[in-house]
C-alpha cells in the first residue's frame, strides 16, 4: 500500500549538497533526506582530494578566481566563480565548527601554541589551497556531516528511496508551474510512494555512469538531471563531462580514483618504459588541468595500443607516501601494487558532469519551488572544464545559499493540498529485466565509444541514432511494467545521454572538455550551450 508523506523540504540525494542544506535550516522545519541505496552511496564519500579555498595567507580570491577561470577555458561565468570563491572561507570554517577533522601541518605551530591545516595543491591551482582529510576527505565530511544530520529530530533520513519523478502543478493539470514534492519508490516495499513539500531541492549528483568506465559509484546516472528536464527546467553545458586521468587500472579494482593530489606532491606520468611524456603536451607537465592531462594519456594509450600507462611517485620517502596517501596505498596493496616500490597502472574514466540544471546563486531552477545544488547543476563555475576540488567547494556554497533563500520564502510557501497517489493500475510485474540489462550496457558501451573524450560529427550522429531508439524503447517499457530501481535509472541515464549528445552536436569547436577532430579550434566568442524542453503537449 503507497503511503502519502508531507515535509517542508525535501532532499533527493544525501551527499555533500543535501546534507548540508538540512543541517543549515533551522530545526523548525520538516525535511527529508533521500538516499537511493544506503547513505554512504553516493559520490561525496568517495571524494578523495579535499575542498579548494582561499586559506593560506599568501594566496587571494583574485588569484583562485584567475585560475578557475583559466582552466574553464573561457566558459566560466565570473559571477558564478567570484560568488563561490568569496564564499569558500566561511564554508570552510562551517565545516570547521561542524567538527570535520581536517588534516594539521604539524610543521607550522602557530604562536598561539595551535596548528594550522595542512594545504596541498592540484592541477590548475597557483597555490597550495587545498583543505584535506589526509587522502579520504569526502569520507570525513560525509560522516561528520551525517552524524550531525543524525542528531537533529526534524531531518529524517530515509534509505532505499528512488525518486521516480517530481510531482508539478502543470503535470496534475492545475494552473501555475510550482513544484510540488516528487513520486518516491520504496524498494523495501516496492511501492512508490507520494511526498507532498513545500520546497523540494534535487542534490542527486553528476551522470558520470552514463559511461562505461568511470570513477563514480552506481548511482551517478544524472537522476536529478533528468527528472528536472521532464519537468520544464533547462540544462547548460552538458557536453563538458570531466574524465579524471588516473584511475586504477586493475581487473577487480571497478572504479578506484587515484587522487589528483598524488601528481600535486609530485608524482610522475609515464609510459610502460618509464619515459615521461606530459612535458610534450603542456609546460605544466603533471599539473596541467584535468583535460590536458586526460587527453594526453588517452592519445598515448592510442597511439602505442596499450592499455594502460603508468602514475609514480615511489621516488618519494615510503614515510611520505604512507602519511599523506593512506587510502590509496593501502587499496593499491589490496592488489598486489606498493606504490612505494613500483608506478600505479591508470586509465582516464568519466568521473564530472560539468553541465546539469541552470540555477541561479541561489539554486533556483526554471520551476518555482524546485531547487538543484551540487554536481546537478549548471551554476557556471567550471565552465568548459573543473578545476580540482571546486567541485566540493560548491556544494558547500551553493547549499547555504539555497537554504537562506528557502528560509526567507518560507512565509510565501503555503502548506499544500493532498497530492494524488501514483497510479500503478496499468501496468504489470516484468519478466523480461534482461532487456534493462541489455539497454543499459548498450547504452554505457556506445556513449563511451562515440560521446568520449575525442569526438567527431560522424560518432554524435551514430550515438544519437542509438540513444533515440533507446529512448523509444525505454518508454514503452516503462508505461507497461512497474518501476524498479534499474529501470528508473536506465531511463534517466537515457535522457541525460541524449542531451549530452545533443549538446555536443550544438558545439561547432574544440573548448575544455569537449575535443572534436572535425572542428578542433576554439571559436574566438565563448557560448553555453542551453537547451529548452518542450512544454507538455504544446
Amino acid at each position: 500500500m503507497s503511503q502519502h508523506f508531507q515535509h517542508d523540504v525535501l532532499v533527493i540525494g544525501s551527499g555533500a549538497a543535501g546534507l548540508t542544506l538540512a543541517l543549515t535550516l533551522p530545526s523548525h522545519l520538516r525535511i527529508a533526506v533521500l538516499s537511493k541505496g544506503d547513505l554512504t552511496n553516493g559520490s561525496t564519500y568517495w571524494a578523495q582530494g579535499g575542498v579548494a579555498a582561499v586559506l593560506d595567507t599568501d594566496d587571494t580570491v583574485e588569484s583562485h578566481v584567475a585560475d578557475t577561470l583559466d582552466a574553464g577555458a573561457g566558459l566560466c561565468r565570473e559571477e558564478a566563480v567570484r560568488f563561490t570563491v568569496e564564499h569558500s572561507r566561511e564554508a570552510i570554517e562551517w565545516l570547521i565548527e561542524q567538527g570535520v577533522p581536517f588534516t594539521r601541518d604539524d610543521e607550522t605551530a602557530r604562536e598561539d601554541g595551535g596548528f594550522e591545516f595542512h594545504l596541498t595543491r592540484e592541477g590548475g591551482h597557483s597555490h597550495r589551497r587545498i583543505i584535506h582529510a589526509a587522502d579520504a576527505t569526502g569520507a570525513a565530511i560525509f560522516n561528520t556531516l551525517l552524524a550531525k544530520a543524525r542528531q537533529r529530530p526534524n531531518i529524517e533520513l530515509l534509505e532505499q528511496r528512488v525518486a521516480v519523478d517530481l510531482i508539478t502543478e502543470r503535470k496534475l493539470g492545475l494552473p501555475g508551474h510550482n513544484c510540488l514534492g516528487a513520486y518516491v519508490l520504496n524498494r523495501t516495499s516496492g511501492e512508490v510512494d507520494t511526498y507532498g513539500a513545500r520546497f523540494t531541492v534535487l542534490a542527486s549528483g553528476g551522470a558520470a555512469k552514463v559511461y562505461l568506465y568511470t570513477s563514480n559509484p552506481d548511482g551517478a546516472c544524472g537522476d536529478g538531471i533528468a527528472m528536472a528536464w521532464r519537468a520544464g527546467c533547462r540544462v547548460g553545458n552538458l557536453e563538458f563531462n570531466q574524465f579524471h586521468p588516473t584511475c586504477l587500472y586493475h581487473p577487480k579494482a571497478k572504479s578506484f580514483l587515484i587522487t589528483e593530489a598524488i601528481r600535486g606532491e609530485g608524482g610522475l606520468l609515464k609510459l610502460p618504459n618509464g619515459e615521461r611524456f606530459m612535458q610534450r603536451f603542456d609546460p605544466r607537465a603533471e599539473l596541467a588541468p584535468r583535460d590536458i592531462v586526460a587527453r594526453a594519456i588517452d592519445h598515448e594509450m592510442k597511439r602505442l595500443g596499450v592499455d594502460c600507462l603508468y602514475l609514480d611517485i615511489s621516488h618519494k620517502p615510503a614515510d611520505f607516501i604512507k602519511s599523506h596517501f593512506p587510502t590509496v596505498y593501502e587499496r593499491c596493496l589490496g592488489f598486489g601494487i606498493d606504490i612505494t616500490q613500483e608506478a600505479i597502472p591508470v586509465v582516464p574514466a568519466a568521473h564530472y558532469t560539468c553541465g546539469g540544471v541552470v540555477v541561479d546563486q541561489h539554486g533556483h531552477t526554471d520551476v518555482p519551488g524546485l531547487y538543484a545544488i551540487g554536481e546537478t547543476t549548471f551554476t557556471g563555475l567550471h565552465g568548459a572544464n573543473r578545476m580540482a576540488s571546486n567541485s566540493l567547494l560548491e556544494c558547500f556554497v551553493y547549499a547555504r545559499s539555497a537554504a537562506a533563500d528557502i528560509l526567507k520564502q518560507l512565509p510565501t510557501m503555503p502548506e499544500r493540498q493532498k497530492l494524488p497517489s501514483w497510479d500503478a493500475s496499468q501496468v504489470t510485474d516484468s519478466d523480461e529485466d534482461v532487456i534493462i540489462a541489455h539497454n543499459w550496457d548498450e547504452l554505457r558501451r556506445f556513449m563511451w565509444d562515440y560521446v568520449g573524450i575525442v569526438r567527431t560529427n560522424k560518432r554524435l550522429q551514430r550515438a544519437q541514432h542509438r540513444v533515440r531508439l533507446l529512448l523509444d524503447e525505454i518508454d514503452e517499457f516503462y508505461s507497461n511494467y512497474k518501476v524498479s530501481r534499474d529501470l528508473i535509472e536506465l531511463r534517466n541515464l537515457a535522457q541525460v545521454a541524449e542531451l549530452i549528445i545533443r549538446s555536443a552536436m550544438q558545439r561547432k569547436e574544440s573548448r575544455g572538455l569537449h575535443y572534436t577532430l572535425d572542428y578542433p579550434d576554439q571559436l574566438p566568442e565563448a557560448r553555453d550551450t542551453i537547451l529548452v524542453p518542450p512544454i507538455y503537449g504544446e
